[in-house]
């Protein structure tokens, strides 16, 4: 090039290969970066999400096959409430999707949550390669959102998973039968359904704070059990605490208060007031995780 000749500007006035305003490199597009299908491939290729999700779906069919034991002897299932919930869910196809939601929200479906949210930062820590994805660059916020985004959407497919599936096979073990509980009398078929949908809508609305506690101690720890097992644990802690009366009014602030308040859809009328609480408490408590995993993600020093 002579010294007559100029190079190339791009529209903005520069010359090509000069940085902007702001630093960054011509053509540079941070949303372009790490895309949304991008990190699901990923999280997707990962053997912790097929055995979740793989469990979500084995789990119904090995109740399935566990009821197929009952030896019809006397002993009740083991008697008392439990083995009137057994008999309702060899009722028909809802009832059993009922029972598997109901011997998973207390702990299965806390765990899994947690591993998606929990593990999804953590891990590229542990691995030493979250250096590498912010010097690609991505921005900090926009790594965070999608991290985040999809560990959510991994986390609700885990919960379809596991409804879908009990609903399939019960169904066609048990057949297509009204909606039955042990605090009402039989929900027909179709209302049923719904009523079901609206049980799954609540539990992931409730899961959203073991979403969140998971999501701010990835983003504080390189240790991605430390991660998981943290928010577990304090989970578990609140369901004690919430169990001790002598703690009063204050049981109305503990994230798992309102945790089963979703037995209010299997009532006639329906009792909506403590879904309402628990949906404000449970929002409430993930937006303040998740701010606080924000701020502190931003602004923290990566060195793994």
């Amino acid at each position: 090039m002579t010294a007559t000749e100029t190079s190339p500007a791009d529209p903005g006035g520069r010359p090509a290969g000069t940085p902007d305003a702001a630093g960054a490199a011509p053509g540079y597009r941070p949303r372009a970066t790490l895309s949304l299908g991008a990190e699901w491939r990923r999280q997707a290729a990962r053997r912790r999400t097929q055995f979740a999700l793989g469990f979500m779906v084995l789990l119904p069919l090995i109740i399935l096959i566990a009821f197929q034991f009952d030896n019809g002897g006397d002993d009740d299932n083991g008697g008392g409430e439990f083995g009137s919930l057994i008999e309702l869910a060899t009722s028909g196809g809802l009832n059993f999707t009922l029972f598997s939601l109901l011997v998973s929200s207390s702990f299965l479906l806390v765990v899994v949550v947690a591993l998606f949210c929990g593990d999804t930062v953590a891990s590229e820590a542990s691995w030493g390669s979250l250096r590498y994805l912010l010097a690609v660059p991505v921005p900090r916020a926009r790594l965070l959102a999608v991290k985040l985004v999809v560990a959510l959407a991994y986390s609700l497919l885990a919960l379809l998973l596991l409804a879908g599936t009990a609903l399939l096979a019960g169904t066609l073990r048990y057949g297509w039968a009204p909606l039955s509980s042990t605090v009402a009398a039989q929900i027909p078929a179709g209302e049923g359904l719904l009523r079901l949908l609206g049980i799954l809508g609540y539990l992931a609305v409730v899961l959203l704070v073991v979403a969140g506690l998971a999501f701010l101690l990835s983003v504080t720890t390189d240790a991605a059990l430390g991660a998981v097992g943290g928010a577990v644990l304090l989970w578990i802690l609140s369901s004690i605490l919430d169990q001790i009366t002598a703690l009063g009014v204050l049981r109305d602030f503990l994230p798992t208060h309102y945790s089963s308040a979703w037995l209010g859809l299997l009532s006639t009328p329906v009792q909506s007031d403590d879904m309402v609480r628990g949906i404000i408490s449970a929002v409430a408590y993930a937006t303040l995780f998740w701010s606080l995993a924000f701020y502190r993600f931003t602004r923290k020093d990566i060195t793994s």
